[in-house]
C-alpha cells in the first residue's frame, strides 16, 4: 500500500487533526496548533491520503537547535512507515533551516525509531508534581513580567537552554501569563512564561530562587490542581530539595540529542513550554 503523502501543515487542518487527537487522548490541542500553523519559526506537518488527516509532525526552530515533537499516528497506519517519513520531514525542514543541533523528548514506543534516525540519549527529564499550598504569601521579589524585562529573561534562557528561544518568549510573555524573581539589585533571578495552552518556561540558576517560583505557583493554585515542573536527571540538588518539599515523581522520560553538542546549564531548566518546543 502506498504511504501517505506528507505536505506542510495548514490552517485548514488544525480542526481535523485537534479532532484526531481528542479520540487518541491526546488533550485539547487546538490552541497549539493553531500557533505552530502560523509561527514563522515552527514547520508542522501532517501525513494524509485520500483527503484524510494520518499523521502529524512538529519542528520548532531556535536558532541553531531544533525540536521535533507531536509526532502522531492514526492507529490503523503505524508501524508502516508513516511517523518515521513524518519525523525525517520534520528533520529535513530544521536542518534546512540551519539547526545544527535537533533535540526531542522520546515515549517508550517512539524511543527506537529515533535511534535509527541517529539521536542519542542526552538525559532525562523527571516530571515532579505537588499540591497547592493554601496558606502562606509568595516571595517578594516575584513580580508580574514587564515588557523591560525581555532583554533579562532572553538572556537568562539562553544561557540555560543553549538554543535562541527569544521568538517564544517574545510571543507568550505578558503581564497576565509570566513573572519573573528581581533580585535586591534589580538583577532577574528567574522567570516562568506560560504558554496559551499551558506548560511554562521555567529558568532560574540558583535553587532557592527556583523553589521561591515554583513555590509561588503552589500558592496560586486551585484548589486539587497539582503544579508540575519539569526537571532534568542532572539537576540533583534540585531534585533533592523539591523531594523534601512535597514534592513526587509523576512521570519520566529521555531527552535525546543529535548532531552538535550544547553549551547550557540543565541545572537552571525547572519547567517546559512543551516537548515539541522545549
Amino acid at each position: 500500500m502506498q504511504l501517505p503523502a506528507i505536505r506542510p501543515m495548514t490552517p485548514a487542518d488544525v480542526e481535523p487533526v485537534a479532532a484526531a487527537f481528542l479520540r487518541e487522548d491526546w488533550g485539547d490541542r487546538r490552541v497549539n496548533l493553531e500557533f505552530v500553523t502560523r509561527h514563522d519559526e515552527a514547520r508542522p506537518f501532517v501525513a494524509e491520503t485520500d483527503g484524510t488527516i494520518v499523521g502529524t509532525g512538529v519542528a520548532s526552530l531556535h536558532g541553531s537547535v531544533g525540536w521535533i515533537g507531536t509526532i502522531w499516528v492514526e492507529p490503523a497506519w503505524r508501524r508502516r512507515g508513516v511517523g518515521l517519513e513524518l519525523t525525517r520531514a520534520t528533520i529535513d525542514a530544521a536542518e534546512s533551516a540551519g539547526c545544527r543541533t535537533l533535540l526531542l523528548v522520546a515515549t517508550d514506543a517512539g524511543r527506537p525509531m529515533y535511534e535509527r534516525l541517529g539521536f542519542e540519549v542526552q538525559t532525562e527529564y523527571r516530571i515532579m508534581e505537588a499540591p497547592p499550598v493554601e496558606h502562606g504569601e509568595a516571595d517578594g521579589r516575584i513580580r508580574p513580567f514587564r515588557a523591560g524585562d525581555l532583554p533579562a529573561i532572553e538572556a537568562l534562557d539562553a544561557a540555560a537552554t543553549g538554543e535562541d528561544r527569544a521568538h517564544l518568549l517574545r510571543a507568550f510573555a505578558s503581564a497576565e501569563s509570566a513573572r519573573v524573581l528581581e533580585h535586591d539589585d534589580g538583577s532577574l533571578g528567574g522567570f516562568v512564561v506560560r504558554a496559551p495552552w499551558g506548560g511554562g518556561a521555567t529558568v532560574a540558576p540558583r535553587v532557592d530562587d527556583a523553589t521561591a517560583i515554583l513555590d509561588a505557583r503552589r500558592l496560586a493554585s486551585e484548589a486539587g490542581r497539582r503544579v508540575r515542573a519539569g526537571v532534568l536527571a542532572d539537576n540533583e540538588a534540585g531534585l533533592e530539595v523539591l523531594g523534601a518539599t512535597g514534592w513526587t515523581e509523576a512521570w519520566r522520560a529521555p531527552r535525546l540529542i543529535r548532531g552538535d553538542g550544547l553549551r547550557w546549564q540543565p541545572g537552571a531548566l525547572w519547567g517546559q513550554f512543551n516537548f515539541a518546543m522545549g
